[in-house]
């Protein structure tokens, strides 16, 4: 059974920087695909940013030039880098990943921007 574990976020101030990282365990035949969501309270779950096996990325309009998604030199990891932070980035950011067709969730990690 893969389980994800999601760090990194936190509070800061609008112009600000965090770093999520996402960590897979239990996996056997290798992570295929990343992606990365948000929700905040009484929205809907947003798709903020995703990267395949072969390093091809894709990233929200809201978050383009300022999130980037990234692979670590492990299979199992993941990073997003978010800069310029801004209120309307607070969220709980959940991390997904893909092993063999079948998806797994992480809990989520809140990302709280203050104006």
């Amino acid at each position: 059974q893969v389980q994800l574990v999601e760090s990194g976020g936190g509070s800061v101030q609008a112009g600000g920087s965090l770093r999520l990282s996402c960590a897979a365990t239990g996996y056997k035949y290798g992570i295929d695909t990343w992606n990365i969501y948000r929700q905040a309270p009484g929205n809907r779950l947003e798709l903020v940013a995703g990267i395949t096996g072969d390093g091809s990325t894709n990233y929200a309009d809201s978050v383009k030039d300022r999130f980037t998604i990234s692979r670590g030199d492990i299979q199992n990891t993941v990073y997003l880098q978010m800069n310029n932070l801004k209120p309307e980035d607070t969220s709980v950011y959940y991390c997904k990943c893909r092993e063999l067709g079948r998806d797994y969730w992480g809990r989520g990690t809140q990302v709280t921007v203050s104006s």
